[in-house]
């Protein structure tokens, strides 16, 4: 049942994207292109995923146990630290210039050319290069 539910969240957020033009490169950065030709469409796509959002959260937050029956995860503390920052201004610069985040990019995986599985690629890689950091650093402390 778990993975039943999980393909078709997954399908119906891919389908989403889609349908809301965050899987087209142009779209988003001209999104994100404010001082040029700024496209503000996006901002509803936004605000479309953040109010659902907040309901879920509410309701998650007086139930026990998740739809499923498994423990619903521990939520991460509200530190603003540099590495947050750092990863914030890492993601944001890619997006910009890619027009791609990981759930476009993974939803573009059959239509987005060679660009889009360039991106991929080095967003795996990336990725990747952060885990081994992360598990040095915690083996250096």
């Amino acid at each position: 049942m778990r993975n039943l539910l999980s393909a078709v969240s997954g399908g119906l957020f891919g389908l989403g994207l889609l349908i809301s033009g965050m899987t087209d490169t142009a779209k988003v950065q001209g999104w994100l292109d404010l001082f040029g030709d700024w496209d503000p469409t996006l901002a509803f796509v936004l605000g479309g995923a953040i109010l659902p959002m907040l309901l879920a959260w509410r309701i998650a937050a007086r139930r026990k146990v998740s739809v499923t029956g498994d423990a619903f995860p521990i939520m991460p503390q509200h530190v603003i630290d540099g590495r947050l920052l750092a990863g914030s201004a890492l993601f944001g610069a890619g997006w910009a210039l890619a027009g791609f985040c990981p759930g476009p990019a993974l939803a573009s995986i059959t239509w987005g050319g060679l660009g889009g599985l360039t991106f991929l690629l080095a967003m795996i890689g990336g990725m990747i290069v952060s885990s081994l950091a992360g598990k040095r650093r915690l083996a250096a402390a």
